[in-house]
C-alpha cells in the first residue's frame, strides 16, 4: 500500500466517515504496525499426499464385491450427471433391483481406476456379484431381451417386471 493511499485512509478513519469505531481501531493500528498481519487458514486434507500410496485397484474390487449389484456412474442414482447414468437408473428402477452406487465424479482415482480395472472406457458401469456386466449400452440390450431378468435371477434378485408377468 502506498504512502498515499494509507495518508488518506488515516484520515478518513479519524474522521470516522468511512470506518465504525471498532473498525476504525483495528485499521489504524494495522496501518501503523510494522509487523505484517498473519492469515491463518484452515488445515485442509488432501488425498494422494500421505506416505501410504493408496491402492485405487483394491479398493474397487472390494466395492464390486460388496453387494450383489454395484454400479460406477457420474452423479448419484437421486441425481444422475449424465445421460447414460440416468438410463442405466432408470432400467435398475424398473426391475426394482437394490444397488450399490458410487459417485464416478467424486474421486477422480476411482474414476479412472475403474476404467483400468475394467478394462472399459466409458461409465457407467455394472457389475453383478463381483463380475463387470457392462455399460448403458449393454445393459439396454439385456434389458430389452429380457436377457437382464435371467441374469438378476441368477443371482437370486426377483425383478419387478417378471412379479407384472406373471400377474397377467
Amino acid at each position: 500500500m502506498s504512502a498515499r493511499c494509507c495518508t488518506a485512509l488515516t484520515r478518513h478513519a479519524r474522521l470516522g466517515r468511512l470506518f465504525a469505531p471498532a473498525v476504525r481501531k483495528l485499521q489504524i493500528s494495522t496501518l501503523i504496525s510494522p509487523a505484517p498481519a498473519v492469515i491463518k487458514l484452515p488445515q485442509l486434507a488432501v488425498r494422494g499426499f500421505s506416505s501410504e500410496a493408496r491402492d485405487v485397484n483394491k479398493e474397487i474390487s472390494e466395492m464390486v464385491k460388496k453387494e450383489k449389484v454395484v454400479v460406477f456412474m457420474k452423479g448419484v442414482p437421486e441425481a444422475p450427471q449424465c445421460g447414460f447414468s440416468n438410463a442405466v437408473v432408470q432400467i435398475m428402477r424398473m426391475h426394482d433391483v437394490k444397488y450399490d452406487a458410487h459417485n464416478v465424479l467424486a474421486d477422480e482415482e476411482i474414476r479412472q481406476g475403474i476404467k483400468d480395472f475394467s478394462n472399459w472406457p466409458t461409465i457407467p458401469q455394472v457389475y453383478m456379484e463381483g463380475e463387470f456386466v457392462g455399460g448403458c449400452d449393454i445393459l439396454l440390450q439385456m434389458h430389452q431381451s429380457g436377457e437382464l431378468v435371467e441374469e438378476l435371477q441368477k443371482i437370486g434378485i426377483k425383478s419387478a417386471l417378471l412379479t407384472e408377468e406373471e400377474k397377467k
